[in-house]
């Protein structure tokens, strides 16, 4: 059997380098994709391209060369994205956009130049990574979770539209993991005059809880267990397990009841 081929966006650092690194050692040919491929000289896990999920040429660019190197292309993964916090009335729209156009624009953009090669081919697997953030609004991280949860739900669609294709389509949600995110975060200014006080607080907790983060390769070990599975679920999470159980209360509590709790837990 010929080796699957796979794209992994965001492949540089944190998730999207883990995942590519351990398929790497699984037997898979990997590409990762970075904006800017001069910043790691010396990256030598799998093959790295450069490419920005925000604009259309770029991908149109590497989906081409992957299938002119390697005749095919069998798996998407959908993992660059970036951070955003923030009071919703402070944060500035500009940076909303470009968090829209990052997170949930730019999968899209990437499956549209995927699917046809896949068609073509009689199949394949896009995974499309988001967090367990999406299935919540948390508190200065609204946009966050909107733009994770956006794709969630674009996941379910596009899933039941390309399955007569061979297609396979999930969304995989990762908890708190412990990489370079927090550092490349748009955080809205804190603003002494601010009637949001706690927002400063709520920013040092996101970093401490991003730290603390269990280690990536998890999510990589439940990517292959997914490229493993014929007929994959619709979503899977992983994470640290209150974190998990956070989206088991939500379904049970009352909605007031699943904010006090939030609430609480962010000292609001």
């Amino acid at each position: 059997m010929s080796q699957k081929v796979v794209l992994v966006t965001g492949g540089s650092s944190g998730i999207g380098k883990s995942i590519g690194t351990f398929l790497v050692s699984k037997g898979y040919i990997v590409y990762g994709t970075t904006r800017n491929k001069a910043k790691y000289p010396d990256f030598n896990a799998f093959q790295l391209l450069e490419m920005d999920v925000r604009k259309v040429e770029t991908i149109q660019y590497v989906v081409d060369e992957i299938i002119s190197r390697e005749g095919k292309l069998d798996v998407l993964i959908n993992n660059a994205g970036v951070g955003i916090t923030g009071p919703i009335e402070e944060t500035p729209h500009a940076e909303i956009l470009g968090a829209f156009d990052t997170n949930f624009h730019g999968p899209l953009h990437v499956a549209k130049k995927v699917l046809p090669q896949m068609r073509k081919q009689g199949g394949g697997y896009i995974i499309n990574i988001t967090s367990i953030a999406g299935y919540m609004g948390l508190p200065f991280r609204g946009i966050y979770s909107a733009t994770k949860g956006a794709l969630e739900l674009a996941t379910e669609a596009i899933r039941m539209e390309v399955k007569d294709f061979g297609i396979k389509v999930c969304s995989l949600a990762p908890g708190d993991f412990a990489t370079n995110i927090a550092s490349g975060r748009y955080h809205a200014p804190v603003h002494e005059q601010s009637d949001y006080k706690k927002y400063g607080e709520s920013v040092a907790m996101m970093n401490t809880h991003v730290d603390a983060g269990q280690d990536p390769i998890l999510v990589a070990k439940t990517i292959l267990n997914i490229l493993n599975t014929t007929n994959p679920k619709v979503h899977y999470r992983v994470g640290a397990f209150m974190q998990k159980f956070s989206l088991f209360l939500k379904s049970v509590l009352s909605d007031k009841l699943y904010e006090k709790l939030l609430m609480n837990h962010y000292k609001l």
